[in-house]
């Protein structure tokens, strides 16, 4: 078949996804085919997590930012291109998903999420992916207390420097709210010091890191693109390990990261989260660092 036959062909999902076939089984992936994935957020990670999604076969979407694309994105945002500089996100990732799979249902939330929409965002939802901004703590806070109470899995992966950091958080088990341990926090800032210290408690990044680059209060810090595509790999995987069933989950208080640039991977257990003794050294300790040269 040459070229134009390919752009004139109809669409057909088990021959667009048959190369899955092999890491899935056929009925896995009916299975993603009649899932329905919610992804919170569609800039660095979320976007990718889309594509990655689409082209795995999941079937039906909801997509949630207000954000619209700018060009300090285009270093990592896969939506992200002189066409669409200006344009929705969610209109932009809506497009491309039925660029893939013409047949796929997306449910759009283009004000995001709120707590006047959390439910109907997350009706039907059979795996919430955490795709907010690192600063986002109040969307992150409503999203992740509606998700368990719910009883639906979310699976968080954050690129920091040239690696991923995962976390899985299972209905039942560790909530995001215990692992973190939110309730030490007094100000915003030391939300944002006790997220950074729970998604990477080994923080391999830190030796290569340039610190001068990073500003907690100012809501700004360095991200690759390198790092993003290593969190849709890890992502995706883990949603389809849930959906079918299949696969062991280590969720919170179970932590993962690794790290491309030291070829490193660690895996370890906070049993009491940022609660832990060690953890809430490295809270003071942080805070005083990062408020000092931030």
């Amino acid at each position: 078949m040459n070229n134009a036959d390919d752009q004139t062909c109809a669409f057909d999902y088990n021959t667009a996804f048959s190369r899955n076939l092999g890491l899935v089984q056929p009925e896995e992936q009916d299975k993603l085919k009649h899932a329905t994935v919610a992804i919170t957020g569609l800039g660095g990670v979320g976007g990718v997590h889309a594509v990655t999604l689409a082209r795995m076969g999941i079937g039906n979407f909801h997509i949630a930012d207000f954000d619209h694309f700018e060009l300090h994105n285009f270093n990592r945002q896969s939506g992200a291109m002189m066409s669409t500089l200006g344009q929705d996100k969610s209109a932009v990732m809506e497009k491309m998903i039925l660029d893939i799979n013409p047949d796929a249902k997306i449910t759009s939330f283009d004000e995001g999420i709120n707590r006047s929409n959390i439910d109907a965002y997350l009706d039907n939802v059979d795996v919430a992916i955490d795709g907010l901004d690192y600063f986002a703590t109040e969307a992150r806070d409503i999203f992740y207390k509606a998700t368990y109470s719910k009883n639906i899995p979310v699976v968080a992966a954050g690129p920091i420097g040239f690696s991923t950091a995962l976390l899985i958080f299972e209905p039942g088990k560790m909530s995001w709210h215990d692992y973190f341990a939110m309730d030490l926090a007094k100000s915003e800032f030391d939300k944002y010091v006790l997220f950074a210290l729970g998604t990477a408690p080994k923080a391999t990044h830190l030796s290569y890191m340039d610190r001068k680059y990073v500003n907690l209060e100012e809501k700004r810090g360095p991200s690759c693109a390198a790092a993003v595509q290593l969190c849709a790999g890890v992502t995706a995987t883990e949603v389809i390990k849930l959906i079918t069933r299949r696969g062991k989950i280590y969720s919170a208080p179970w932590f993962h990261q690794y790290d491309a640039y030291k070829s490193k991977y660690v895996k370890g257990k906070l049993r009491w989260g940022n609660k832990g003794p060690i953890q809430r050294t490295k809270f003071w300790l942080f805070k005083k660092i990062y408020q000092k040269h931030g």
